[in-house]
């Protein structure tokens, strides 16, 4: 069995941190006005991306071939009130000139079932979650 990626982030500067998997992976993240980072709230809009992306992969690939190119736009501006995203907008980006009308239907229904059944993260958001927080003494 094997076991979950631990992830976690380090602060390596004033509002900016680094953010790491087990796996070996890393990631930038700080405030809007430091350069070369993402935002947390950008990362949460490309994860949603990524999971709508890679959801859509297996069916888009069987109709439009292995080498399709995608590109998933997301975007949603902050609620700095309620310091939340109203709404978060993503559209696929997908060459459908090859396709027939009725062809271009059937995908636009498979994909969208697709990021409905199995995208992790927009069900997570459509349908909200627990999330608990607590400090640990870490010496």
């Amino acid at each position: 069995m094997t076991q979950p990626t631990q992830l976690w982030v380090e602060r390596t500067g004033t509002r900016r941190y680094t953010g790491y998997s087990s796996r070996g992976a890393q990631v930038l993240v700080g405030s809007e006005g430091v350069e070369g980072v993402f935002t947390p709230g950008e990362l949460l809009k490309i994860a949603l991306a990524a999971c709508s992306g890679m959801s859509t992969d297996e069916p888009l690939a069987r109709r439009l071939g292995d080498d399709y190119k995608a590109v998933v736009r997301v975007s949603g501006a902050a609620d700095r009130e309620q310091e939340r995203y109203p709404l978060l907008e993503e559209t696929l980006e997908l060459d459908l000139s090859g396709l027939s009308e009725q062809e271009k239907e059937r995908l636009l229904v498979v994909a969208n079932r697709a990021v409905d059944l199995v995208c992790t993260v927009g069900r997570t958001l459509k349908s909200g979650t627990t999330v608990n927080f607590e400090i640990a003494d870490g010496s």
